[in-house]
C-alpha cells in the first residue's frame, strides 16, 4: 500500500510540473508530445480539432501510457498506464477540466471564445493513472525526425564562417 501512494504521489507531482507528457495510445508506433494540466488525479488534454493538439489513438475507455519529462532537464521521470475517458461536452467535469486547461493554452486564437470553441470542435480527454510505474528502460528510445522537405542536410558554405566573423567585428 504504501508503495501504490508513493507512486501516485510521483506521478501526480511530476505531472504538476511538466507542462508537457509524451502519451502513446493503444496500437500507436510512436509517443507524441501532448501539452497537459494535472487536475483531479488525472492529466487532462484538449485537442483533435482544427488548430489543436492532435489526439491519435486516443479512445474513451481505451488504455495508454504517459512519460513525464523533468521540466528543468527534459529527462525521462516517470512512466505509467492509464485509462483514457472523455469528458462529455457541458458536464461538471468537463467545465472543471476546461477552466484549468484554458489558462495553460498559449497563443489561442480566439481567446474567451475558446471554450466555445472547445464544446463544438475539440475532445477534452482524462487520463487517470492505473497500475503500478512502468519500469524506466535501458535505452534512450529516441525516435529519428519524420523526414520533411524543410529539413536539409548539406555541408556548411566554406565562407560562411569568415563571413559571421566580419558581422561580430563590425559591431
Amino acid at each position: 500500500m504504501t508503495s501504490e501512494l508513493l507512486d501516485r504521489a510521483l506521478i501526480e507531482e511530476a505531472a504538476k510540473k511538466s507542462g508537457l507528457v509524451w502519451v502513446r495510445g493503444a496500437g500507436a508506433p510512436a509517443a507524441r508530445a501532448l501539452w497537459h494540466v494535472w487536475h483531479e488525479g488525472a492529466v487532462c488534454l484538449v485537442g483533435g480539432g482544427p488548430g489543436e493538439q492532435p489526439l491519435e489513438g486516443l479512445a474513451d475507455g481505451g488504455s495508454a501510457e504517459v512519460t513525464v519529462r523533468s521540466k528543468d532537464k527534459g529527462g525521462r521521470l516517470v512512466t505509467f498506464p492509464v485509462t483514457v475517458s472523455e469528458l462529455a461536452s457541458g458536464s461538471p467535469e468537463w467545465e472543471a477540466a476546461v477552466a484549468e486547461l484554458k489558462g495553460k493554452r498559449l497563443n489561442a486564437p480566439d481567446g474567451e471564445e475558446m471554450p466555445a470553441r472547445w464544446a463544438r470542435e475539440c475532445r477534452v480527454l482524462r487520463l487517470a493513472p492505473t497500475g503500478s510505474l512502468a519500469p524506466l528502460p535501458a535505452d534512450s528510445q529516441a525516435e529519428p525526425p519524420v523526414p520533411t522537405p524543410a529539413t536539409t542536410r548539406r555541408p556548411t558554405p566554406a565562407g560562411l564562417p569568415k563571413l559571421l566573423l566580419r558581422r561580430r567585428k563590425a559591431r
